[in-house]
């Protein structure tokens, strides 16, 4: 087999290391110089222990269970936990246990098998919940457990499809100019349990544990016994609270250490530009509307008026940004489709030609299953949906166009900032496709219907783009076969869209999703306020998404990073505070020396604490969402004030110990 750099697919340049490393390289996390190559953990030219009777077990068993709690927690107390890295904590764990020989390639399967369960809930309770919502007005609104199912399989399952095709342009072209936070966190933890008998390994192993105990029960205590605020505001003073109420301007911050690590990770750029948009939403649009708008604006909270105004001039942008970001990529979509007609001309499959740790399913494969996986698609909505040929045509153009067009989007987006707008990109696929739908004659309770089961399967597209560019992202950096990741995760899909779908109905059946003690599905919930107007008859806010639109463009002329900038006005502000804080911790740290080395070290050193701090808090807030679940409810006897200070206070701490640690490099 002829060894392949990562880039061109020629031939590994002289002196490649030939042993394994048990530590990523210092060139992982930065852009290559021109006669650079990077090269993974697993060597590029050996086979090693990937698709395992065990890895496949246990990341379909994984799949299942988070599936079940993510879809059960997310309805049932209004929080969604990131299931990756939680998974790759237990692969790690259990291959420590059972003292499994080089099991890297194994966890990663794991992990990616598993982590179907984060995004396929996504797609799915976003949208789907809000049909038991409007049944209560509707009651010949029906809905059913294949609806469900399908839905959630045929949306991962185009997802998948749609981005094998761009997996070498965001992991390996692009290398070192996405921060990729999410996957960097996880890396870190499949990293930790590689090499165990070396000093310095067990330094940064133990560098990893520390930061996760450290941000997982500073988490924890403050999401269940509240000793000190989650969010401090500056409407805790009484100047914050006359100018809140005179101005409408607050500014506030989430104290969690999860956020601040993703930050760090972020770095100062893409954290500024997030915060850039969210000022521009808090400090000049609300005190705009608050202020000068109608007397019913006047009325409303600083929070009230985002949620049902200025955030949709965000939805907007974001739209706006996603159609920039595709016209800046068309020469990559060409590009794609380019590879699949050259392969389909080829005698030898390309595939041979490529090293293993680039080699993903052929392009003939992607394109004969995306031919089946869009038939399936159209006659589910002829035949289980809309029951009209022309009608089921329009809304599997209206599917195909926008998922695949914004699959780069999602994956964008989940490269800079580890979140993806999917509710907001599927809320103004809902508003766009339905306004369509109405034009061709699909309205009323039977177009409610359509039109969420048909962006059901957008979400989940979305989710699931935004989210596979992070495992193919891992695997990237730690050199296992892109092919048997992305194999396996048409399983995990399966598997976790039966799981959700059936975890849906039990809950409708158990508590419902309205009335006393319903559940709170509050993105269903948002689902459900968007599309009633339109199919029974009412007003659409166009000109605070046509706002959104035009400024994304304003935005793109002047050189700005639209799509970042938007996700800064649709995101709440105390959510992307933390973003500034923990960017500005990165610049600090890297800075202060004069020796290059020095920065880079601490630099490196602050990633790590930061990925400890982002992988405890996730697997915390497991444990968090699930006290709340057992009835655990603790109501902190102090005042607001003292407990506003008391926040303040303990985010100075986390922020000193991230600075502290990382400055100790050597």
């Amino acid at each position: 087999m002829t060894n392949q750099n990562h880039n061109t697919g020629g031939t590994l340049p002289p002196g490649y290391a030939d042993a394994d490393p048990v530590e990523l390289p210092d060139n992982a996390f930065r852009e290559l110089a021109a006669d650079e190559h990077y090269r993974p953990i697993m060597h590029p030219t050996r086979d090693y222990a990937e698709v395992t009777p065990y890895s496949v077990t246990l990341g379909l068993i994984l799949a299942i269970v988070f599936s079940a709690a993510a879809a059960y927690l997310g309805l049932r107390v209004g929080q969604v936990f990131e299931a990756a890295i939680p998974i790759a904590i237990i692969a790690v764990g259990l291959s420590g246990a059972l003292k499994k020989q080089n099991p890297l390639g194994q966890n990663v399967i794991i992990q990616s098998i598993g982590a179907c369960s984060g995004v396929i809930v996504a797609g799915a309770i976003f949208t789907l919940p809000a049909l038991y919502i409007l049944r209560a007005k509707y009651p010949d609104i029906t809905v059913n457990f294949l609806e469900i199912f399908l839905s959630s399989l045929f949306g991962g399952i185009l997802g998948i499809l749609f981005f094998i095709p761009f997996r070498k342009y965001f992991v390996s072209d692009m290398h070192g100019r996405y921060p990729f936070p999410e996957a960097t966190a996880t890396t870190q933890v499949l990293v930790s349990a590689q090499g165990a008998s070396g000093s310095s390994t067990k330094s940064q192993a133990r560098t990893l544990v520390i930061a996760s105990l450290i941000g997982g029960i500073y988490d924890y205590v403050v999401a269940t016994f509240g000793y000190w605020a989650e969010v401090v505001t500056t409407t805790a003073t009484s100047w914050g609270a006359t100018l809140a109420e005179k101005t409408r301007l607050i500014l506030s911050c989430n104290t969690g250490a999860a956020l601040l690590g993703l930050g760090y990770i972020v770095g100062l750029r893409y954290s500024f530009v997030i915060f850039a948009g969210s000022a521009f939403v808090w400090w000049v649009i609300i005190p705009l509307m608050g202020t000068y708008g109608s007397t019913e604006l006047a009325a409303l909270s600083p929070d009230a008026i985002f949620s049902d105004y200025a955030r949709l001039i965000g939805i907007g942008g974001i739209a706006m940004a996603g159609v920039i970001g595709i016209i800046k990529s068309w020469g990559i979509i060409v590009q794609a489709a380019g590879l699949a007609r050259r392969e389909f001309g080829s005698g030898a499959p390309s595939s041979e030609r490529t090293p293993r740790w680039q080699r993903d399913i052929s392009m003939k494969h992607i394109v004969f299953f995306m031919a089946i996986a869009l038939v399936a698609v159209f006659a589910f909505f002829w035949a289980g949906v809309l029951h009209n040929f022309w009608q089921a045509l329009v809304a599997w153009v209206v599917v195909t166009l926008i998922a695949f067009l914004f699959t780069t989007v999602a994956a964008n987006a989940i490269a800079i900032v580890g979140t993806n707008p999917v509710s907001g990109m599927t809320l103004m696929t809902l508003i766009v496709a339905s306004a369509i739908f109405v034009a061709v004659g699909i309205s009323g309770t039977s177009g409610i219907v359509a039109s969420m089961i048909i962006g059901g399967v957008v979400c989940t597209a979305l989710s699931m783009a935004g989210g596979f560019v992070t495992d193919l992202k891992i695997g990237y950096w730690l050199g296992t076969t892109p092919r048997k990741q992305e194999t396996w995760k048409f399983v995990g899909t399966l598997v976790s869209a039966a799981t959700v779908g059936g975890v849906i109905l039990l809950l409708d059946k158990v508590y419902g999703f309205t009335g006393p003690d319903a559940l709170v599905a509050p993105q269903a919930n948002a689902m459900a306020k968007v599309i009633e107007p339109i199919m029974m008859g009412g007003d659409t806010p166009w000109i605070l998404y046509i706002t959104g639109a035009v400024l994304a463009l304003l935005l793109n002329w002047l050189g700005v990073p639209a799509l970042a900038f938007c996700l800064g006005m649709f995101i709440p502000m105390h959510l992307n505070t933390p973003l500034l804080v923990g960017g500005a911790i990165a610049w600090f740290v890297s800075t202060r020396s004069k020796n290059k080395e020095v920065n880079d070290a601490r630099r490196d050193r602050g990633t790590l604490i930061a990925s400890g701090m982002i992988a405890g808090g996730a697997l915390f807030g497991v444990f968090a969402a699930l006290t709340r679940f057992a009835g655990f409810e603790y109501v902190c006897p102090m005042s607001f004030g003292l407990n506003q200070l008391l926040g303040l206070v303990a985010y100075i701490l986390i922020i000193f110990y991230l600075i502290r640690s990382s400055l100790a490099a050597k």
